[in-house]
């Protein structure tokens, strides 16, 4: 059986990087000396891919970002998720009794993939981000997942002064499979927080997590407590609803 084409792996690296760079824009020499390759083999790779419209380059600085050919192919493929078809009404109705925004996320290697996010119900200028990739151990949705599943692999970083040591993410993984909902206070964002439950299939496993997240003042009743048991209980109703749509047993 013929072996990989190094030059698919290579344009597939230079994606990756593009998509986890801190600020998403990255020049010909900054993604050579990551991925410890010659600055004419990367400049061929992005010209190439820049034709077929996965990455686009900047008109000032020159810098390279992913193309909207790249998400439309990643648009198709959630298009087809099942979990997100059917959480389609049950999100906007927990949109809509919370007043926060909502995520739906699924395991995806190391991360959280972000498949469907509904805006908080207001004016205020929000940001899609639905394709999204979020850390597992400083998010309630990476933890309601994981707590059910297995560990990933991998170090785990620090995002604040309050993301959970591998200690402390083990008593949190603990405390998430006896209450069946998961939260972050302060963990990935200073001032932010989250709550999330997980969601089941017909088998009972847990193949994704419904969440709301939004300023610490908004969800909880004191910057240093858990949010409110109301915003929960309409996470966990509606991890239930989409659950049943799966047709997971009711609880």
């Amino acid at each position: 059986m013929p072996g990989p084409i190094q030059s698919i792996q290579r344009a597939a690296e230079v994606l990756k990087l593009l998509a986890h760079g801190g600020a998403h824009q990255l020049s010909v020499g900054e993604i050579a000396r990551a991925l410890d390759l010659a600055k004419p083999t990367v400049h061929g790779i992005l010209r190439t891919l820049h034709e077929v419209g996965f990455v686009e380059q900047e008109v000032e600085g020159g810098k390279y970002r992913l193309g909207a050919a790249l998400f439309q192919i990643g648009t198709s493929y959630l298009d087809g998720n099942e979990l997100r078809a059917k959480a389609l009404n049950w999100s906007d109705t927990l949109a809509m009794r919370a007043r926060e925004a909502v995520r739906i996320g699924v395991m995806h290697g190391k991360h959280v993939l972000v498949v469907h996010h509904v805006f908080r119900p207001d004016n205020s200028r929000q940001t899609l981000d639905t394709g999204a990739l979020l850390p597992w151990n400083a998010t309630a949705l990476g933890k309601a997942l994981v707590a059910f599943g297995e560990w990933p692999d991998g170090d785990l970083q620090r995002f604040t002064r309050h993301t959970l040591n591998p200690e402390q993410l083990a008593d949190s993984m603990n405390e998430v499979r006896d209450r069946d909902w998961a939260y972050d206070l302060h963990e990935l964002v200073e001032g932010e927080a989250s709550v999330a439950a997980p969601i089941r299939d017909r088998r009972g496993v847990v193949v994704g997590a419904v969440g709301i997240s939004g300023p610490v003042e908004r969800l909880c009743d004191s910057p240093d407590q858990p949010p409110r048991l109301e915003l929960v209980s309409y996470v966990r109703e509606a991890a239930r609803s989409v659950s049943r749509e799966l047709g997971g047993l009711s609880w």
